[in-house]
């Protein structure tokens, strides 16, 4: 359950007050995503969200991420807008954290993708990248080049010996010297974390895209490298080419990639793995066992890797 800071209807009722929500009816803690807190709140005004921000969501990039949101919204896509109080601020504080309000959208994730669905999936993450065009504001990716060689030097100093290995796979993509394949292509606000789990679908369709806390400014092509190591392999990190081909498919329906994005698609996937391997293994190895959530196992992105590199000896 993601709930790392616990809150009360007492707690709650005193900050949702000034958001003019009216009364609270119920507080109920969402069992899904390991970053921040997450409560569904029910008043007489409907259904919302209550987040708190745990410490990996920088307070300060609140605005972008937020902004980003509404932006998509605002631009017809099933994005949650956030709610603002009477002076028009969408963060307050409570329990000691950093917390917002934002709208309730319908639908569930599915679990097991159709490649019809690959194909909308990925159709609405080109939509975003078109949308993002416009949105003013930047942030500097929180999971970037420097903050990977951070958290690749911080697990080494726990590691088990397999963990080594694991860490010894990985290095050649967080050394400093190594050529960015993301350099010359075209950047803009990007999801950065667009996983089955963050779209909601109502039958064939998406009815909601969320958790917008890592989106940044960066590569356009790296999001859609993200989206496929996440959409296009099983539990067990075996790629799954038919849905790989259905995502982009659906992608480039809306936003055809560029010869130089193709052709860096193997390296920003290789990227890609290397992030969310070094999380989770990190995530693991300085897992807070007060905290009520199992972190993830990071083998499934490391295999994730090699095929991200075969694809690139393959070119």
């Amino acid at each position: 359950m993601a709930v790392f800071t616990p809150v009360e209807e007492a707690d709650a009722e005193p900050f949702i007050r000034r958001f003019g929500l009216g009364p609270l009816r119920a507080l109920t803690p969402i069992a899904e995503g390991v970053e921040n807190t997450n409560y569904r709140l029910d008043t007489d005004q409907g259904r919302f969200v209550l987040t708190l921000f745990e410490g990996r969501t920088d307070e300060a990039a609140l605005p972008f991420c937020l902004g980003f949101t509404a932006h998509a919204a605002g631009a017809g896509l099933p994005c949650a807008r956030p709610v603002r109080d009477s002076s028009g601020e969408a963060v307050g504080r409570l329990n000691d954290r950093p917390a917002a309000i934002l709208e309730w959208l319908p639908g569930a994730w599915k679990r097991t993708p159709s490649l019809t669905d690959q194909a909308a999936a990925g159709a609405l993450l080109a939509r975003l990248h078109l949308a993002s065009a416009a949105f003013p504001l930047t942030r500097h990716n929180p999971v970037g080049p420097a903050a990977r060689r951070a958290l690749f030097d911080r697990c080494q100093s726990r590691a088990s010996s397999d963990d080594q290995r694991m860490l010894r796979r990985m290095a050649p993509w967080v050394d400093e010297r190594a050529a960015n394949p993301a350099l010359p292509l075209p950047v803009g606000p990007i999801h950065a974390d667009y996983f089955p789990d963050n779209i909601l679908f109502k039958g064939d369709a998406p009815s909601g895209l969320i958790d917008f806390y890592f989106a940044c400014t960066d590569v356009l092509a790296y999001d859609l490298a993200i989206a496929l190591s996440a959409w296009g392999f099983d539990a067990s990190g075996t790629a799954l080419p038919g849905a790989i081909a259905a995502f982009q498919s659906g992608y480039e329906s809306f936003r055809p990639l560029s010869p130089a994005e193709r052709a860096a698609m193997p390296a920003l996937g290789a990227v890609a793995a290397v992030r969310f391997t070094l999380t989770r293994l990190h995530d693991r190895l300085f897992h807070d066992p007060a905290a009520l959530v199992t972190p993830k196992d990071p083998a499934p992105f490391l295999r994730r890797l090699d095929w991200w590199t075969g694809q690139a000896l393959a070119a």
